[in-house]
């Protein structure tokens, strides 16, 4: 559900970009009152396994269009919901800008869409409210699947709006909304299954992972904690740098809809602002499209196996730098205060 620039107005897209940034703004504010910094490496290791899961597109059967995960509510239940907010900006970001995966003055739109629904609306209001303190496989599993859907409903309308607000007058709201509302549901469908899997695999080896569990009456060592993250990030590895080769070539919900309402996916922009950010991602994408620039069909494999292992890379290093940065100024400003306090 990565839109295009073409999709919004560069007005649309700063405005969005606005609301996205100040929502980032906020979450580091309370990651470093309430972050666990024993999660940072997990922050990583599942900043990087969204970022391989997105690249995996699975088919929806009978419709000729694919989805892939937005993996906000795995983050958040795994992370909490500030956290998992910072983390999915950042696959976004490096998505965008490295692999042109999602138009760069629709980051914000793409950020709000994929990440504040699910880590701000889906996640505390339905997410948890199934959960509760159960942590139980059926309550994790009606929670990530209920949670998920309705996260992604919300994207959904949010794109149709999105383009209605810019005037995009080959996409109009009625049939554009009354395709992209069923085929994410279906999408959403999938995705919340895998997001109970992957859960429901983290309740059964360590709980204590989970966002909200009471740690004080987990039994789980700490050899334990680092062997659940190894997994995940050899899952990772796995997922992006293998069975990313075998991602459905159907176009996504958003690109499918597209083709249904305008004939086409690929609508056409012309603009100033249009034209600095296309040149911005043509300087930076170094692996656009998930591929070798100038690559051809013999070398695509290598270049989807490359794309998946150096994004996933790229993302865990920086999820794991935002994490210690932050989790260090929190150190740094406990101190400062402990002296003070002394000094006085």
């Amino acid at each position: 559900m990565h839109m295009a620039d073409a999709l919004i107005t560069p007005a649309v897209g700063g405005v969005m970009m606005a609301v996205s940034a100040g929502a980032i703004g906020y979450s580091v504010k309370k990651v470093k009152e309430e972050f666990d910094e024993k999660k940072v490496p997990l922050m990583g290791v599942m900043g990087a396994f969204v970022f391989a899961g997105q690249m995996i597109n699975f088919t929806i059967p009978a419709t000729g269009s694919s989805g892939h995960i937005g993996g906000g509510i795995l983050l958040a239940a795994l992370l909490g919901p500030y956290a998992a907010f910072l983390v999915i900006s950042a696959v976004l970001l490096i998505q965008a800008l490295f692999f042109a995966d999602g138009g760069l003055l629709a980051l914000g739109c793409n950020i709000f869409n994929m990440g504040f629904f699910a880590c701000f609306i889906a996640y505390p209001l339905i997410y948890k409210q199934i959960v509760k303190k159960s942590f139980t496989t059926k309550s994790i599993t009606a929670g990530a699947i209920t949670s998920v859907v309705i996260g992604l409903q919300l994207g959904a309308f949010s794109v149709v709006l999105e383009t209605l607000i810019s005037g995009i007058t080959e996409l109009p709201f009625t049939s554009f909304v009354l395709l992209m509302q069923p085929i994410h549901l279906a999408i959403g469908l999938a995705e919340g299954i895998a997001t109970a899997a992957v859960l429901c695999f983290v309740l059964k080896s360590d709980p204590a992972l989970l966002d909200g569990y009471d740690r004080s009456v987990s039994e789980e060592s700490r050899m334990q904690k680092k062997r659940v993250v190894a997994i995940l990030l050899a899952a990772a590895v796995i997922i992006g740098g293998f069975v990313s080769w075998f991602a459905s070539s159907y176009p996504d919900g958003l690109e499918w809809s597209m083709e249904n309402v305008a004939g086409t996916a690929e609508l056409e922009a012309e603009g100033q602002a249009y034209h600095a950010a296309a040149g911005i991602q043509e300087s930076t994408a170094f692996l656009p499209d998930y591929g070798f620039k100038n690559g051809d069909e013999s070398s695509a494999m290598a270049g989807t196996s490359v794309s998946g292992i150096i994004g996933g890379g790229i993302t865990l290093g920086l999820a794991c730098l935002a994490g210690y940065i932050i989790t260090y100024s929190k150190k740094k400003k406990k101190l400062n205060v402990k002296t003070n306090g002394i000094a006085e």
